[in-house]
């Protein structure tokens, strides 16, 4: 009888705390799993990779559909038309972003990517873009800095020809290089000690802010002060913090007030004229350098080894773009942006890349600013939105080859390049990746430059190429390796 009474207690506490913490939905909320108490949907998704998971709960709940990430809600935006509501038509509404989380703790909600919508972010990204297109972005400066880092990349290449080598430090380089250049008027040797700490730092910080262990300081706030490994990513970010600080002090020694060489020159001009009391001062900018950097390497040299990785196993689509080029760029020494015009395969090809790596397929959480409505579903302020950019990307009905590689994908009957509605790899709205024209540069100038100079042939002794990605914030291809051989029409250019 005793044993009884204990169990009966004890089930009726158990009944008590759940009632106490259980998760209530607001009424007309979209439809989606039942959440648990205190870890919400957690426990239904693949940590590892939840992207196959978000495919089912549209399947079953439909585009648009609640989650809760703890006790925080959430809701998941499925394909083309609900994304592009919610972040075009209503995107007062939804360009917020969710400050109570690791990475905004990270960032301190400054800089550009994860600072809220608000009177600080429209400066900050204003003069961004500002900056960008005054220092060359679409013009031929820009292109000029693109061409000369492409210099150094071929010389290295030209090394180990007829050799096998990863690639995978290599893009990263270059692009870390031309972002340097751009903050900075700088650039590093390949394998510089500072690149590669800086880098190191960023990936190790990435990792976490995509991890389990993200998941469990954004899901249940009583374990932040524990030291477990999401204490090592504020550690990384301190590391970072110094180094950019180092490289601030050093640029000030040389820098002329009113003669801007940079966007850290015209920053520092900024806060001349502004002075005290305005969103601009130095831990911002510090901020602003660490997101621009990170942003701007990770999703650029990823596309570029999705593309080399899809060139190696479809060796006739590699010697299609080849042949275009040649006669494009007969008698030049080297391509211009402007020859996109006269490329329409190899602008396919590099779209379809773009597309089929998928480089961040959840895009940046966005939150709401205020109570909203979006396709006839209630959507509280303070609400986390996840736009599933992956969705999109491979949407049937949207594309001719949705799930394969494919550069008809971007070219109409007549052979003639087509970009669809439906390649957002940047977002959209107010919100869309403010790198991206840096981005179409670089992707179109180093990957002709490498296409012309060199041939890129899957090692015989790889095995199987493995075209499943390793899932973060950025998705990456699984590393490989490639053979790189230098080609006829190279060598009479040289000549």
């Amino acid at each position: 009888m005793f044993v009884l009474k204990m169990f009966l207690l004890i089930w009726f506490c158990v009944y008590l705390f759940i009632l106490l913490v259980r998760i209530q939905k607001p009424k007309n909320s979209p439809p989606g799993p039942q959440p648990l108490p205190i870890f919400g949907n957690l426990l239904q998704l693949h940590i590892r990779n939840p992207l196959k998971d978000f495919d089912l709960f549209a399947e079953r709940y439909g585009d648009i559909y609640s989650l809760y990430l703890g006790r925080k809600p959430a809701v998941v935006l499925h394909g083309l038309k609900a994304i592009k509501e919610a972040l075009v038509t209503k995107s007062a509404d939804f360009s917020g972003r969710p400050q109570n989380v690791l990475i905004s703790h990270l960032v301190e909600g400054k800089g550009v990517v994860m600072a809220d919508y608000g009177p600080a972010w429209k400066e900050h990204r204003r003069f961004a873009l500002m900056t960008l297109r005054n220092f060359g972005l679409g013009k031929q400066s820009m292109v000029n800095r693109i061409l000369e880092e492409n210099k150094h990349l071929v010389a290295k290449l030209e090394k180990h020809s007829g050799r096998i080598l990863c690639p995978q430090t290599l893009f990263h380089d270059v692009t870390s290089n031309i972002i340097y250049l751009v903050l900075f008027g700088i650039r590093y040797e390949y394998g510089d000690e500072t690149l590669k700490q800086y880098v190191a730092l960023l990936t190790e910080i990435n990792k976490i802010v995509n991890g389990p262990w993200s998941l469990l300081y954004d899901a249940v706030p009583v374990v932040r002060s524990l030291p477990l490994p999401f204490k090592k990513a504020f550690k990384n970010i301190y590391s970072l913090k110094k180094m950019t600080l180092t490289l601030i002090d050093e640029h000030k020694k040389t820098r002329v007030p009113g003669k801007p060489r940079d966007l850290v020159d015209c920053y520092l001009d900024e806060l001349d004229m502004r002075g005290n009391g305005s969103t601009f001062d130095e831990g911002q900018l510090i901020m602003f350098i660490i997101v621009l950097h990170s942003a701007g390497t990770d999703t650029t040299s990823n596309t570029l080894l999705t593309a080399f990785l899809y060139l190696m196993v479809f060796p006739d689509i590699q010697e299609r773009c080849q042949q275009e080029i040649d006669e494009v760029l007969q008698g030049k020494t080297h391509a211009s942006f402007e020859d996109r015009h006269n490329m329409p395969y190899t602008q396919a090809v590099i779209h379809e890349s773009q597309r089929i790596a998928n480089i961040v397929p959840l895009s940046i959480f966005h939150s709401t600013s205020r109570d909203t409505e979006l396709m006839g579903y209630n959507i509280p302020k303070g609400t986390i939105i996840i736009p599933n950019l992956s969705s999109v990307l491979n949407e049937e009905g949207q594309w001719k080859f949705p799930h394969e590689f494919n550069p008809s994908n971007f070219l109409n009957e007549q052979g003639q390049f087509e970009k669809p509605e439906a390649f957002i790899p940047f977002s959209a709205g107010p919100r869309v990746c403010l790198g991206e024209g840096l981005a179409r540069m670089e992707l179109f100038l180093i990957l002709v430059s490498l296409l012309r100079h060199f041939q890129f042939i899957w090692p015989e002794d790889a095995g199987e190429p493995d075209f499943t990605p390793v899932f973060g914030l950025t998705l990456a291809p699984q590393p490989y390796k490639m053979r790189v051989r230098l080609r006829q029409p190279a060598r009479e250019i040289q000549n």
